[in-house]
Parts: C-alpha cells; structure tokens; sequence
C-alpha cells in the first residue's frame, strides 16, 4: 500500500514539474538525458525518500516551431518580351500555369531639338495573361498607352524535352539581338535609333503576325535555331505586300559568353528587295555587361551599315536595392545615292530595387536620322511591374 502511495505522489511531482518547467529547461534537460542515455530512457525506482522521479522518456518541448517561409519566385518576363528569360521557366515542373502580368513605364524629358520643353508620358502601360498546360503555352498582352494596344497574341507547341517548337500568332521576329531583348532587362530607356530606323521606319522585323519553328540543343553549346515566316508591311499605297522571312541563330561556348547572327529579308515569295544581317555578342563578366551588334544590308534608299554598343555594371547596395551605371554608343551609315549618317552617344545610372521597381536617369546626345544638327535629350524614367 505504501509502494502505490509512493508511486502516486512520484507521478504527482513529475507532473508538477512538466507543468511549471520552462521550455529552455526542458530542452537542457533533454539534451542531458541523451548524452547521458541515448538509447536507453532512464526509469527511476520509486522510494518514499524521493519526493520527484526522474522522467522515463524525454520531456517534450513546448516551443512552437517556426513556419517554413515559402521562397519569393523572381519575376519573369513573359515569352512575347524575352524569349530567353522565359525559357528559364521551363523546368519548373509545373503541368498547368496561369500568369498574369504588368508594367508602367512613367517618362519625363527634356530635349534641346525642342527648347528644352518639358514633356511628361506614360511610354508603356502593359498587361496580358500566359496560361501554359503540359506542351501548350499561349499568351496575350496589350498596351493601353500604345494607339496599336494588341502587342502579342501566340501559342507555342513543345515536345517534351523542349527541343523543338511551333509559334503561331503575333510575336516578335527573330531579328536584332536588341530588338529581342526584354524593354525591362534592357539597361537603357530606348531600344535606340538603329532599332528605330530599321524596325519602325523600314519595316525589318518587330512584331508580325507568322509561323515560326524553333530548336534548341543545350548539350552542343546551348545552340538555339529560329526560323519563320511573316506578314509583309505595307506598301506607300497602303497595300499589304508578300510575305517576310527572319531567322536567328545562337549559341553559348561558355555561361559568360553568348554569341548570334540573325537576317531579316523582306517579300521573299517575290524576290528579296531589303534585307539586313546581324552578328551579335554578350559577354557577362561578374557584374559587368557588355553587348555589341552589327548590322549590314539593303533599304530602299540603297545599302547601309550599323554598329550598337553598351556596357553597364551592378552594384549592389543592400539585399534590394542596387545602383547601374551604364554608357552606350551606336551608329548608322547609308551607303548609296542618299547618303547619310547617325549617330548617338548616350549615359546614365539606374537605381534598382528587387526585380519589381526601377528609375533611370539618363541624357543622350545624337545626331538622329533626319536632324540637322546633332541636340541632347535628358530623360527620368519610372517603372514597376507585377
């Protein structure tokens, strides 16, 4: 009788204990007791003498563990501005994905071509949806700032190793490494006045409705071959003319360098009038950038040459935010009965804050095609997206 009687009021102090014990000194005591025993639990024996037994098994902790946080995904951006960041996101694993997403580019600028007049804009409004389901991917995005709002409107087919592909729709052809390069991961506020002068003015490349197949070989160099058809501009009776054709080649000798060459030729179902060839590189050496491009081919005004150039340099300040200084050169030679040139000169700084978030300060001096003398544009630039 007296053994259950020491047994119960064992039980009673150990339970006292459990209860009144801190978290801290429970987890002394646990860690004691398995140094000391780690296999075997101690078992005490009951006694009178004893008030309090040892515990038999381990004391739990009451410590409430820590939630795991969930990593934040770095933005991506979406297939119609930068086919090869999105390619990133191709071995997520995920069978089904729908993403919507943004951008507002807010401007101010002042340039000397006008009296320093002050102009203020909003140069892009973006947003669209990508939705993407085991082999398909489609995506639509409009520009509300933009008199042309629809920008991409494509669905992309992939076998399952993601070698070969089919674009359907209105996409960016493959012509002019600056051209293809995302306006966000673009360091400077314009794609500048050759992508200008050829794309916009002559009509070589930029967005058109066609069909485009695409091969990508990661283990030889990371070697990637586009190629595709597109609809023709119009002509100076507003006519549509015949078809385009474009194709890039790419590849990466090593992660720092990626090299390229691209051509864009105009009516090819009737026989070529204009076309232009491209070489390209990117070297990434820690946080330095460099790009350079050349440009060589035929525009209705006869043959003509151009040369692009840029570096910039990240700077980290704290875990968001970064600063990027960056200075950049380019230059355009027309080469036949109208002669002509232009040129540009441009530098500023970037101010970084996680991939969400950045403004830019830059002033540019250029003798753009159709000036009179060469003038200076001061330029500030706000941008997010989502």
């Amino acid at each position: 009788m007296g053994g259950w009687r020491g047994v119960e009021r064992n039980w009673r102090g150990l339970l006292a204990a459990v209860l009144l014990s801190s978290p801290a000194w429970a987890q002394e005591e646990v860690a004691a007791e398995e140094s000391a025993a780690p296999e075997e639990p101690v078992v005490a024996s009951a006694s009178l003498e004893s008030p309090i037994l040892e515990p038999a098994a381990p004391m739990i902790s009451t410590e409430v563990p820590a939630e795991k946080k969930k990593k934040k995904k770095a933005k991506v951006e979406p297939m119609g501005e930068s086919p090869e960041a999105a390619d990133a996101t191709d071995d997520s694993g995920e069978e089904r994905t729908l993403r919507v997403f943004g951008r507002v580019f807010a401007r101010a600028s002042a340039d000397e071509r006008e009296d320093y007049a002050r102009s203020l804009s909003v140069s892009s409004a973006r947003v669209g949806v990508n939705a993407g389901f085991e082999y398909i991917e489609a995506e639509v995005s409009a520009d509300l700032s933009s008199k042309t709002m629809l920008k991409d409107a494509f669905v992309r087919l992939a076998d399952s190793d993601k070698r070969l592909r089919l674009y359907a729709g209105q996409f960016k052809a493959p012509f002019l490494a600056r051209e293809l390069e995302s306006t966000w991961d673009l360091s400077l506020m314009r794609r500048g006045l050759v992508d200008d002068y050829l794309t916009e003015t002559n009509g070589l490349g930029g967005r058109r409705l066609g069909l485009m197949g695409e091969v990508r070989l990661k283990e030889a160099w990371n070697l990637k071959v586009s190629g595709g058809l597109f609809e023709g501009s119009k002509d100076e009776l507003g006519n549509r003319t015949s078809e385009d054709a474009a194709a890039r080649v790419s590849v990466r000798p090593f992660k720092a360098l990626t090299v390229g060459a691209s051509t864009y030729m105009t009516q090819v179902t009737e026989g070529t009038r204009q076309y232009a060839v491209a070489t390209d590189g990117t070297l990434h050496l820690g946080a330095l950038e460099l790009t350079a491009e050349a440009v060589t081919g035929r525009l209705p005004l006869g043959n003509f040459t151009a040369q692009l150039g840029l570096a910039s340099y990240l700077i980290p300040i704290s875990k968001d935010w970064s600063v990027q200084p960056l200075a950049g050169a380019e230059a355009l030679q027309l080469r036949g009965d109208t002669a002509g040139r232009g040129w540009a000169a441009v530098g500023g700084v970037n101010i970084l804050f996680s991939d969400a978030f950045k403004a830019q300060l830059q002033a540019e001096h250029a003798l753009r095609p159709g000036d009179e003398a060469p003038g200076t544009e001061y330029s500030l630039q706000l941008a997010t997206r989502f």
